[in-house]
């Protein structure tokens, strides 16, 4: 195993200044750093008040530009586990995060005898993945040929990405309480996070049927939805490509202009960590042509929405982009949220600043024997993968209500 690079060694002391300054907050508990989050939601929901999670990337920030700084670093070099989403993502820390996994100690160390913390790519789980509706996809239609990596778009994938985090985190409970955390996370906490992945697809199902066929074509500031549109049946587009350091060039965004007048699209969606210069040149370009075309309300793509809002939680920030795009294309919300809804449709009750209850899945049960680990990907380790989870059967959706 290699040694933390030479230019590091003051914020390897900065980093033990900083675990110190934290430790009453983080009582002695392992401490897990992720980038993004989406990650950072995962992680507390299967960790519990086991383990000490921050998350480096707040609300509005755009992981594909973040360039980290000294006290990031140092947060990381603290850390016992950073978790980064991968598929260059992160494309800014690309060199900080490779640092790191040099360092990364075996599967079990411990990581404060080993020089580094353990780093996991997230999403890079699924690159072994063999059922198709839960695999990667790759290309983004402008000469892109990396994987997409905004798999949390999807939530059955995400859950997917949880279950083979799992084991990880188990293994970084201290030994006295690591049986006790394994049950409740085999036995409880993945199930109950996919059940509410397969409820929140169904609830999308429902909203998403109510748009007219002709709107059903989601076009937003860079092409971030592609999970989205994949897992629901939307058709994608979006003026830049799956990195935000690709600039729109005028023939794209005439090229959707011409979209957007021919299909009468109502509406073009901005986020909420991308500038919506070039969605404000399409939409004015479509009322020159005679069709007015509304720059609909912000989405959170890459970035979820402040802490201890319901935007500030992974599916809390998943229902919100399903409602505000099938309003702003002219449907209907069934029940006008998720909760009311599943609460209508499968009597369960749904907040998402709470902790998720124990709810049955349409899947088979986790066990923790169904998962393992591997350190095959890149330079980091990535968890492994097996055939057990597919797509949800989702019963069909009749009940609708207004908006």
């Amino acid at each position: 195993m290699a040694s933390l690079p030479v230019r590091w060694s003051a914020l390897l002391l900065a980093a033990t200044v900083t675990a110190s300054c934290n430790s009453d907050e983080a009582a002695g508990r392992p401490r897990v750093v992720a980038t993004t989050g989406m990650i950072g939601d995962v992680a507390r929901a299967l960790a519990g008040e086991r383990l000490f999670v921050t998350t480096l990337l707040g609300p509005g920030v755009d992981p594909h530009l973040y360039r980290p700084n000294r006290d990031d670093v140092a947060r990381a070099l603290a850390a016992d586990l950073v978790l980064h989403n991968g598929l260059h993502l992160e494309g800014r820390m690309g060199d900080t995060l490779r640092d790191l996994a040099r360092s990364t100690p075996p599967s079990g160390a411990q990581r404060r005898n080993n020089g580094g913390p353990r780093v996991i790519a997230f999403a890079e789980a699924l690159e072994g993945e063999s059922e198709p509706r839960l695999a990667l996809l790759s290309g983004d239609g402008h000469g892109d040929r990396n994987a997409d990596p905004h798999v949390w778009m999807d939530p059955l994938r995400w859950a997917r990405c949880a279950e083979l985090l799992a084991p990880a985190i188990v293994e970084l409970v201290p030994a006295s309480e690591r049986d006790a955390a394994r049950h409740e996370v085999f036995s409880s906490t993945l199930p109950n996070f996919r059940a509410t992945a397969e409820a929140l697809v169904r609830f999308g199902d429902a909203c998403f049927a109510t748009i007219p066929e002709r709107a059903r074509v989601l076009v937003t500031a860079h092409d971030a939805f592609r999970y989205l549109g994949d897992r629901f049946g939307l058709e994608v587009v979006g003026l830049q490509g799956i990195s935000t350091e690709s600039e729109a060039g005028v023939r794209h965004i005439e090229e959707l202009v011409d979209l957007v007048v021919e299909r009468r699209i109502p509406a073009v969606f901005a986020e909420s960590s991308v500038p919506d210069r070039a969605l404000r040149a399409l939409v004015e370009g479509a009322r020159a042509r005679g069709h007015s075309v509304e720059l609909g309300r912000e989405l959170f793509s890459d970035a979820m929405g402040d802490p201890g809002t319901a935007q500030g939680t992974y599916f809390g920030m998943i229902e919100h982009n399903i409602i505000r795009i099938t309003r702003g294309l002219g449907g209907r919300v069934p029940g006008g949220s998720f909760a009311v809804w599943r609460s209508a449709q499968e009597g369960v009750r749904f907040d998402p600043l709470a902790p998720l209850e124990p709810q049955p899945s349409a899947l088979a049960p986790f066990t923790s024997d169904s998962v393992g680990t591997s350190d095959s990907v890149g330079t980091s380790d990535s968890v492994g993968t097996s055939d057990s989870v597919g797509h949800a059967p989702r019963p069909a959706i009749t009940s609708e209500a207004g908006r």
